[in-house]
Order: structure tokens, then sequence, then C-alpha cells
């Protein structure tokens, strides 16, 4: 019997869909949510080059003879590399020189204002030029950003050919593992950088409310150039006291989940990812659909199990005294979200999950 003209087997079919499939991967993850791990997933695939940290602050003084030695320390909990974070740059880095073509020191902290600001064409076009060369070679762009989910709306506007992923895990887990880094590794990085973002935004009245919903103590800003700023909060960080971190970390988290809900293609949940096949496989059907790549995440860890084992090592935090706080910061959501009635339901059930979690805290 002859095939329909709607079969998957016909050439003009097949055409169609590999015109309507988005044709770069942007992955809108936090600080310690397992995002390195979800790009190490696409970045093994073939087809795809696989950007690390675009926006890092790092770009601004990388050098070719830096490149070879950016690769994961034992302490980061990363995946192991086959190649370092930063080689897919190496076509943009010039012999003897410093900084990736087109890259600016100030796009590496996010924004939360509903329109873009004065610095954002340089952005878009730098990121598409990142993605031209690499289309260029025959090769989907993947970007794994970390200081991207305030501006995602503007990003998924100027970026609409691209599958926009947001990657969520849990509060509690996901400031438990930044704060252990502190706490056992003098790395202060991840806690100060929630302070960072919200001192150098609290002008904008979103941040300002999420700051004062989730009831946080920022560093004083004075006239402190950004640099400085960023400075002061990482020696604030080192004897913050423990429970204000929390409240900052998750006035940001719920910042960047504010700015997912509508914006993102295709939404990760991390903490059922390393518990559910049945989910991951679902996320593969998801990327093979808009994107046509088949990202491998069966071997993701349950890492909320993980953020149990490690409860007694969680000291100085009350956490019996975070339920208001995610209290708190839901009700923000809810606030701003609109409609979104899927999206608040997900959020509801991380906070519940935070609130189980946190309650081991001593």
């Amino acid at each position: 019997m002859p095939l329909s003209n709607g079969s998957s087997n016909d050439p003009s079919n097949d055409a169609a869909r590999s015109s309507a499939l988005k044709q770069a991967v942007f992955l809108h993850t936090g600080w310690r949510s397992a995002g390195t791990w979800v790009w190490s997933r696409l970045r093994e695939l073939d087809s795809v080059t696989a950007f690390y940290e675009p926006l890092s602050n790092v770009l601004a003084d990388l050098s070719l003879a830096d490149v070879s030695a950016s690769r994961p320390t034992l302490t980061s909990g990363h995946p192991p590399l086959e190649a370092p974070y930063f080689d897919e740059y190496r076509p943009f880095l010039q012999e003897g020189a410093r900084g990736v073509n087109g890259y600016r020191r100030s796009f590496s902290l996010d924004r939360f204002a509903s329109v873009p600001d004065v610095e954002f064409p340089a952005l878009q076009a730098y990121l598409r030029n990142l993605c031209e060369r690499t289309a260029e070679q025959g090769r989907v762009p993947v970007f794994k950003f970390c200081r991207s989910s305030g501006r995602l709306p503007w990003l998924k506007q100027a970026f609409p050919q691209a599958m926009h992923v947001g990657v969520l895990r849990n509060p509690a887990s996901q400031f438990a593992s930044g704060w252990l880094l502190s706490q056992q590794w003098s790395n202060p990085f991840f806690v100060a950088a929630p302070f960072r973002v919200l001192g150098l935004n609290q002008a904008d009245p979103l941040v300002r409310q999420a700051i004062e919903f989730c009831g946080v103590s920022l560093p004083p800003s004075a006239s402190a150039s950004n640099d400085a700023y960023a400075q002061a909060c990482e020696h604030y960080a080192r004897t913050a006291e423990g429970n204000n971190a929390y409240r900052a970390f998750v006035a940001l988290w719920i910042l960047c989940a504010l700015r997912m809900a509508g914006s993102v293609d295709l939404l990760i949940d991390i903490d059922r990812l390393g518990a559910s096949r049945d989910y991951a496989a679902d996320l593969l059907a998801g990327f093979e659909t808009q994107s046509g790549l088949s990202p491998d995440f069966g071997s993701a860890r349950d890492l909320v199990e993980e953020t149990r084992r490690g409860a007694s090592r969680m000291s100085g935090i009350d956490g019996r005294a975070m339920r208001t706080v995610h209290s708190a910061a839901l009700k923000f959501l809810k606030a701003h979200v609109g409609a979104d009635t899927a999206f608040v339901e997900v959020v509801r059930e991380k906070m519940v999950l935070a609130n189980e979690l946190t309650d081991a805290w001593r």
C-alpha cells in the first residue's frame, strides 16, 4: 500500500521537520545546579559545539595558553571532561592576546529589568558571532550559562531560533553544594555570588521586592564600582551569617525561576532526573523533537539523596527557620508569574522538598 503524504518516510516531510528544528541550544542554569553535567551530555554529541559559560568574566582575560589548564578540580563536583572547559573558544582567541573576541566584562553581571539594557546589543552581537561561526562548520552551537536567567526574556526575543532550556534544582540542594565548598574548602564564591548579583541590581524594583520578601541583608554598596563591590561581597561571604546567606540565595533563585516562567521551551527538573529513568527518556524526546539532538541523560545521579546524606555537614544554619523564606519566595512568584499554574506548581514542589531537606540542618 502506498505511503500517505504524512508519513515520516516522506522526504519532503523530513525536510520540513529539519527546517523547523531549533538551530542552537541555550542552557539557562544556576551555580551548583548540575548545569555543567547537562552541558557535558550535549557536548559529547558529534554534531555539537558546546560553549562553556559564555558570559563568564574569565573570558575577558583568557588566552590560548590558558585554555588547556581549564579543567575540573577535585572539589568542583563536575564530570570528567575529555577537553578543557573553554576549548571551543580557541577560534575566537588570538595568539599573544587576551580575551575572547566580542566579549565584554560587563556581560558577566546578570540583569533583571523588563527591557534590555544598553549593553545588550553588544551581547547579542557577541553570541550571534559564536552561533554563526559554529553553523558555518555545520554544527549546532550549545551554550551553558550561569548568568543569563535574568536576561532570559531578552535572549528569547533576540534568539527565537534557539531552543531555550531552563535547568531547575531545588534551592536547598543547590545552596548546600556551594555552602559546603565554602565551609570545607574556603571557597566563598558561591556564597558571595547571590549577594553580588542582588546588590548590584538592587535599584531594580523587582529585585528590591525579592530582597524584601526574603528578608535579605546585603553588604553596604556605598558608591563602589562593580569590581570593588564584588570583592566586598566575597569578604562578606567569608563571615556571613548562614541564615542570611541562604535567604540571599533563595531571593536570587526565585528571581531566576520567575524569568524562566513562560520563556523556556523545555524545563529540566534536576531533582526528578536523578530519580526517574522515564523522566530522562522524556527529556531525550523533548530534545529530539525540538533540536534533533539526542543527549543521553541515563547516567544522572540522585542529587536529592546526596543532599540528605550530607545534612550533618550543613553547620551554621538553622534549617527549621527556612520554611518562612521558602513560603515568602513562593508568594513572590505567585504575585508575578501570571496564569502559568503548571510552573507555579513545579516551584511549589521545589519548596516543599526544600522544607524537608533544610529541616535536617542544624
